[in-house]
């Protein structure tokens, strides 16, 4: 009976695919973190099992143990990124060639923390992942008393503004302050973007994340949540310090 191979050395195999974009295939044997289908397989199981979203969940019981998250608070954005070269996904199939590829979105608090992250085909607008994401952030422990899920208010742009949206976010308990198309610029709603762009600013660091390589949703999904982890990481540490 062949044993399984260590869950630690697959999961740092995973973590060097993330950061390098290497193909499974590709990725030195003398480096022991097993083959390529045993990390994708390994992947697959952890998603299916919701391990990675475990892993963020706890990463940020512990920053908000540490007083470094911020629900005062939160900022939204999307970010296109390129599809594998010659492939079309399932949800791009009635896309413009414009809309091709895919976007990442995220929900950050008040310092650009990821909260919750999610993922769509290129054509895909903003505005509908609004609600997707709110309820992604999971119960935030760390503290005494109930978790935490959801911030005071949702600044966000005009490419945001739907009053159904407004209502729906409201519904959560959430106070949407969402800039008005035709209004004159000056309302500060667009500035406070900079928490999520910078979080953007991190993913491109992990190459896995910079074009949609893989055919299934899930599997690049698989590499978004533990990339958000790791950005979420780095604020524990400076707190701490």
């Amino acid at each position: 009976m062949i044993s399984r191979h260590p869950d630690r050395l697959v999961f740092q195999g995973i973590l060097f695919v993330l950061h390098t974009g290497i193909a499974w295939e590709h990725l030195p044997q003398g480096l022991g973190f097993g083959s390529g289908m045993t990390r994708w397989r390994r992947l697959a199981e952890w998603t299916e099992a919701r391990g990675w979203a475990r892993l963020h969940e706890v990463i940020l019981a512990k920053l908000r143990s540490a007083n470094a998250l911020d629900f005062s608070r939160a900022a939204v954005d999307g970010s296109p990124i390129r599809a594998l070269e010659g492939e079309q996904r399932p949800d791009e199939a009635l896309s413009t060639e414009a809309g091709r590829g895919s976007k990442h979105h995220l929900l950050t608090d008040a310092p650009g923390i990821p909260l919750a992250a999610t993922l769509t085909g290129g054509n895909h607008n903003d505005v509908t992942q609004l609600i997707p994401l709110l309820q992604a952030v999971p119960p935030v422990r760390g503290k005494r008393g109930p978790p935490r899920r959801r911030p005071d208010v949702l600044p966000a742009d005009r490419g945001y503004d739907h009053d159904k949206y407004r209502r729906l976010v409201w519904d959560l308990g959430v106070k949407p302050l969402i800039a008005r198309r035709g209004t004159e610029h000056g309302s500060g709603l667009c500035t406070q973007r900079w928490a999520v762009e910078r979080s953007f600013a991190h993913l491109p660091c992990f190459r896995r994340l910079r074009i949609h390589w893989e055919f299934r949703d899930d599997i690049h999904e698989a590499f978004l949540i533990p990339g958000c982890s790791i950005i979420c990481w780095p604020g524990l540490k400076n707190h701490r310090a």
